[in-house]
């Protein structure tokens, strides 16, 4: 999983999961991995089927046709200490403090979310992401898992 430094975001706060998406979607975008048209169809994703993942994460990525939008695979790591809620009104158990927002070319993004579930399936590697303070932190817990 190769993570670029620029695409990790610490202490972010976000009212809602919309703008947490958004967010991770414009990140995306300013990177050049995907065109403008891919952050709505992350929003759409999210509407269709949930991309909260349990564990505290979130993988906010495009719907199927928006994989035309989609120029190089990437992926952004976005810190919320706070947490953001990804369930409804009535389920206000869903809450994300660590947002992988991911877009890969073909079926790469599959891969991506393999990684990422592998690794957050323990929940102390999702709280040693949380709890940390630094991009380089960060980075350097992600890329052991390709050790």
């Amino acid at each position: 999983m190769q993570i670029q430094k620029e695409l990790v975001k610490l202490n972010q706060y976000f009212d809602n999961k919309e703008d947490a998406i958004r967010y991770c979607g414009n990140l995306l975008v300013e990177g050049g991995y995907v065109t403008a048209d891919y952050v709505p169809a992350m929003i759409k994703r999210n509407e269709e089927l949930s991309v909260y993942m349990g564990n505290f994460i979130a993988i906010p990525h495009g719907t199927d046709e928006a994989k035309r939008d989609v120029k190089k695979t990437g992926i952004t790591i976005v810190q919320v200490p706070r947490g953001v809620s990804f369930g409804s009104a009535d389920d206000t158990e869903k809450i994300a403090t660590i947002l992988f927002g991911i877009a890969g070319v073909g079926n790469e993004h599959l891969e991506l979310i393999q990684k990422i579930s592998i690794f957050c399936a323990d929940v102390d590697n999702v709280v040693k992401l949380a709890d940390a303070t630094s991009v380089d932190e960060i980075v350097n817990l992600l890329e052991a898992v390709e050790a």
